[in-house]
């Protein structure tokens, strides 16, 4: 059993890297991926974390990629290296996240709530503040009842408050994955919200771009239509992910498990490279 999307503290997850990786060794899984939003700042901690635990780790990110409507990202699964000018290239997503926080301060500050920056990153530990951390704070502040609420009423798309996410072309998205020696895969196609002819005509023209595969199988998808992705994957040379897109205990999403929570075989991993550590701890 394996697991090729998975978040943690350094995005907007509840469990740190280490902690992750531990509840992937409790529940069995042989290979786990973090793909942390916009951020590689847990691969390191993850890695040496697996390492002592003989469970294969995939270090991955999630991007997110300019699209028209719904929402396209793009994991980065299977990298080489993580630091230097492929961590900066790496890094552009991060600024592109801040910018768009920034502005959604700006709008709630313009609308009569007085949050702070400073304040979101507090609650995040750490720079890579999302959306979740703004929900946390609205409700820690009387402003919301509940996150379902600020996403509803505040933060969700078409919301008062709401700003859409800058990010690159499906090409240099996928450029930069490959950059830092991974591949490029469409996370959870359905939030897409493109029809069936649409998806597989924007799926020959993203392998074109330089897409290599598709998580046709997601905690949040019926298998019966991830069946159907997966063959549009097959038909074009496209390789197939699952993953569970998990993010706390709590979630709703069991580690390893994806679509109906079923177990995610070990053979998602063909196609996902593996890459060995030197002896000076690089990749």
């Amino acid at each position: 059993m394996v697991d090729l999307h998975a978040h943690s503290t350094a995005s907007d997850g509840t469990l740190a890297p280490a902690e992750l990786i531990g509840l992937a060794d409790a529940e069995g899984l042989r290979a786990i991926a973090l793909t942390d939003h916009d951020t590689v700042a847990g691969l390191d901690e993850a890695t040496a974390a697996a390492r002592a635990r003989s469970i294969r780790f995939v270090p991955g990110i999630e991007l997110e990629v300019e699209h028209f409507q719904g929402v396209f990202h793009l994991l980065g699964l299977g990298l080489a290296n993580w630091t230097g000018s492929a961590g900066d290239r790496l890094g552009l997503a991060q600024r592109f996240r801040e910018e768009r926080n920034l502005e959604m301060v700006s709008r709630l500050n313009q609308g009569g709530v007085p949050v702070e920056y400073d304040q979101l990153i507090e609650i995040a530990g750490h720079k890579n503040v999302g959306r979740p951390h703004f929900a946390r704070w609205l409700k820690q502040n009387g402003h919301v009842t509940s996150f379902q609420e600020a996403f509803d009423t505040m933060l969700g798309e078409g919301a008062r408050f709401y700003v859409p996410k800058r990010g690159l072309s499906v090409g240099k998205t996928c450029d930069i994955v490959h950059s830092a020696g991974g591949v490029a895969v469409l996370a959870h196609p359905h939030t897409l919200r493109l029809d069936w002819d649409d998806l597989a005509r924007s799926l020959k023209r993203w392998r074109g771009e330089g897409l290599d595969g598709v998580e046709a199988y997601h905690a949040n998808l019926a298998c019966r239509d991830g069946h159907r992705i997966a063959a549009m994957a097959r038909e074009l040379g496209l390789i197939t992910t699952a993953g569970s897109d998990f993010h706390s205990p709590d979630g709703g999403r069991r580690l390893g498990r994806s679509c109906d929570e079923r177990p995610i075989d070990d053979r998602f991993l063909e196609g996902i490279p593996l890459h060995t550590e030197n002896d000076d701890g690089t990749h």
